[in-house]
């Protein structure tokens, strides 16, 4: 009788830090070597895509992130896509905030964050809605919005006449004074496909609906967790959920049916230890990144980029994160880790960019850094005059 030696399991593939922080700013299209990374993205739909979506709570910031992922994107080019080509969406992405978002990529979005369990409600017990309140508020939010490009009050009356009195209530706190008990429940509608921004009527914003048919749950979820894993990964589910704002044992749940299937595999991460990649996507540049880059607020990289602490070492830790939340500063990268912070002011076409690093630079990164401003101001439409020293406006709430 033959006996055949056991076939060994398949070596689990180590990564460092400083692999996934370059291989991520290759992906992100900011790596500073340009040698490193391919051509950069030629439409904002592209460079959104490959970032997850870009924060537009400041939509400022939001164009600028997306032409510092293009190749000769300018903020103009945003705005068409957004308002003129519909190639983007602005809506209520990961964390329940407003993201820019590929058009093509709605279905997804709205499948994966539809399916997201909700935490614990967060409004006292007289301003809560009962689950049936909530599902008639986001179909009166559907149907007030299809055809129809709505201020923020003109939808409060339509949604109140199409509900009941209960959905005006004044019961949540809002900026200045109080809001509506329906408005709990806006990012939710925006999470369904029903809502998403149309062009500003003056200074007030309004909303429509995108007539977007969510994928299924399941799918769309198990896509977007590969997406993520392509784009930040190595990551764990704990990083997943923080970058999604969900329960950390659900997401735990989705990776481990993923891993089951083959989808994704385990990998060894630095001083993380177990995390995970798309299965397959081992490979990892070898070369540290030289170099310095300018991100702006709340840009995805940031935001989205664990462990936290390699990112932002030491003084950066203290200097760029407010509280531990990345993204409330403008941030100046070095070699690829956070090394400074920076803002800007415009008056016209004038852009005064004031850059505070944590440690002198060297005759070349001062140069590099110039280039830098150079770019934020083509991407901007401006002209922009640099300062090197500290910076004195607080983080973005």
């Amino acid at each position: 009788m033959t006996t055949r030696s056991p076939v060994p399991a398949p070596a689990t593939a180590t990564v460092t830090w400083a692999g996934a922080n370059a291989r991520r700013l290759v992906r992100q299209h900011l790596h500073p070597d340009a040698a490193a990374t391919a051509s950069p993205f030629a439409s904002a739909g592209d460079a959104v895509a490959a970032m997850l979506g870009a924060h537009a709570q400041v939509l400022s910031a939001a164009e600028l992130s997306v032409g510092l992922r293009g190749d000769g994107l300018t903020r103009e080019d945003v705005r068409t896509a957004l308002w003129t080509d519909r190639t983007l969406v602005k809506t209520f992405g990961p964390r329940g905030t407003v993201h820019l978002l590929p058009a093509a990529d709605l279905p997804l979005w709205t499948g994966a964050l539809s399916a997201v369990p909700t935490g614990p409600n967060p409004f006292t017990k007289d301003a809560r809605m009962t689950p049936d309140q909530v599902e008639a508020v986001v179909a009166a939010v559907g149907e007030a919005l299809t055809g129809a490009e709505l201020t923020i009050d003109e939808l409060s009356d339509e949604v109140v006449a199409r509900t009941g009195p209960w959905a005006g209530d004044l019961v949540m706190p809002g900026f200045q004074a109080m809001w509506p008990r329906w408005r709990q429940v806006l990012h939710l509608a925006g999470h369904r496909g029903v809502l998403a921004y149309a062009p500003n009527r003056g200074r007030k914003a309004t909303y429509t609906n995108p007539g977007c048919t969510a994928l299924p749950g399941a799918d769309a979820l198990a896509a977007l967790i590969e997406r993520y894993l392509h784009a930040y990964g190595p990551a764990t589910p704990a990083h997943f959920a923080r970058w999604l704002a969900a329960p950390k044992r659900w997401a735990a749940e989705q990776f481990a049916a993923l891993a089951e299937a083959g989808a994704i595999e385990e990998v060894a991460f630095a001083e993380e230890g177990p995390a995970w990649v798309v299965a397959g996507d081992t490979d990892f540049p070898a070369a540290k990144v030289r170099g310095v880059r300018l991100l702006p607020y709340f840009d995805a990289f940031a935001i989205a980029s664990w462990p936290r602490e390699r990112l932002f070492p030491g003084a950066a830790e203290e200097r760029a994160l407010a509280g531990g939340q990345a993204g409330n500063f403008p941030v100046l990268l070095v070699d690829g880790t956070v090394a400074g912070v920076w803002h800007q002011r415009r008056s016209g076409r004038r852009i005064a960019v004031t850059v505070e690093p944590l440690k002198p630079l060297s005759a070349t990164r001062l140069r590099a850094l110039e280039e830098q401003v150079e770019r934020v101001a083509a991407i901007m439409e401006g002209s922009a005059e640099l300062t090197v020293g500290p910076v004195t406006v607080g983080p973005h709430a």
